[in-house]
């Protein structure tokens, strides 16, 4: 339940109560339209941020945007653009989720994800740090650790990606390091495990659908016929892989808080729930919390899977006190289940 204490200049999402900021301070969210831009949109607009989406549509959606957000039809290619969004709306931080996000589609086109997620990434910083907008939150990703040398994975665990996507991250990592250091831009790297979940509002809609939550609540719908488990042969309990969860709200009051935290200095966070689920034991939840038996093929592994892929948020946790409040997977799969319930259709609805 979300309300306002207007007298108080407050804000309560689920219980917490955290200060509404009244200076207005002004947001540009670049992929405000996809999954976690739009609802980090959502929860920015309650908190009493000024948002300003900037998004080509080409993954987002338009009925995504809070209506109270201003939106931007545009992409990061387009120089003359980004030059008139600062000119006009004069942000003062930036959270950058735009960029092309398929691990798999990577290692097809190379190019696509080494040279347009690298160059719109630069292009927007140019441009910010021209106008003196000095504050950057990326969102990153653990792909960054294609095969990583402990579990969970903490901060200190050496990067080695495990796609051009988890490459053009990196990438634009060591860009944002030396921006730091020649211009004193402060930053936050925000490397999230797999995203999922719902807000009352706000839900997964990708065109293709890659991720297990959706695709299994998809069957339950009854839009497909089954869910494909790719090897069931792995070195875990019951032999498929185990990610990490986060709910997509407690992603998005990660990035507020960072963004909060510029003040004390640059920073990089993992961000997981800190313990795995299997694929069967997604498929099991998701088999009790909609009440349908969701059948399931087993195929072949794909290349490049790791067995287990978990985080360590402790540093987050100890630095700026976030803790998820969805953190089982219960609840995860019922927030996702309610959204896709009322829009099976996806924002097309």
């Amino acid at each position: 339940m979300v309300f306002l204490d207007t007298a108080m200049l407050c804000l309560r999402i689920d219980g917490r109560t955290t200060q509404m900021r009244p200076d207005k301070m002004r947001i540009l969210v670049t992929g405000g339209a996809g999954y976690i831009g739009s609802v980090t949109s959502e929860l920015l607009v309650k908190a009493g941020y000024e948002v300003i989406v900037l998004d080509n549509l080409s993954q987002g959606h338009r009925a995504a945007v809070p209506a109270q957000a201003a939106f931007i039809h545009g992409d990061l290619a387009d120089t003359q653009l980004l030059e008139r969004v600062f000119a006009e709306h004069r942000p003062d931080a930036i959270m950058h989720f735009a960029s092309h996000t398929l691990v798999g589609e990577s290692m097809e086109k190379p190019f696509l994800y080494l040279g347009a997620n690298v160059f719109n990434g630069i292009n927007l910083l140019r441009v910010a740090l021209e106008h003196g907008t000095k504050r950057f939150i990326l969102s990153s990703t653990a792909n960054l650790f294609g095969d990583p040398a402990r579990v969970p994975i903490d901060e200190a665990v050496p990067i080695s990606p495990g796609s051009p996507y988890g490459e053009s991250k990196f990438m634009l990592e060591r860009v944002l390091h030396w921006l730091e250091c020649t211009h004193g831009l402060r930053y936050a790297s925000l490397r999230y495990f797999n995203a999922a979940g719902a807000t009352a509002e706000r839900g997964e809609d990708h065109r293709p659908e890659t991720h297990l939550i959706p695709i299994v609540l998809s069957v339950a719908l009854g839009k497909r016929d089954s869910v494909t488990i790719y090897g069931c042969d792995y070195p875990t309990p019951d032999g498929t892989c185990i990610r990490d969860y986060i709910h997509v709200a407690d992603l998005a009051r990660a990035h507020i808080l960072a963004l909060e935290a510029l003040e004390r200095g640059s920073r990089v966070y993992n961000l997981g729930n800190g313990r795995g689920f299997s694929v069967k034991q997604v498929i099991e939840t998701a088999r009790k919390v909609t009440g349908h038996p969701i059948p399931v093929v087993v195929g072949p592994r794909r290349p490049g899977d790791p067995p287990v892929l978990v985080a360590s948020s402790e540093k987050i946790r100890q630095e700026l006190g976030w803790q998820p409040e969805y953190p089982d997977l219960e609840t995860i799969i019922s927030s996702a289940w309610e959204w896709h319930r009322k829009h099976p259709n996806g924002y097309s609805d």
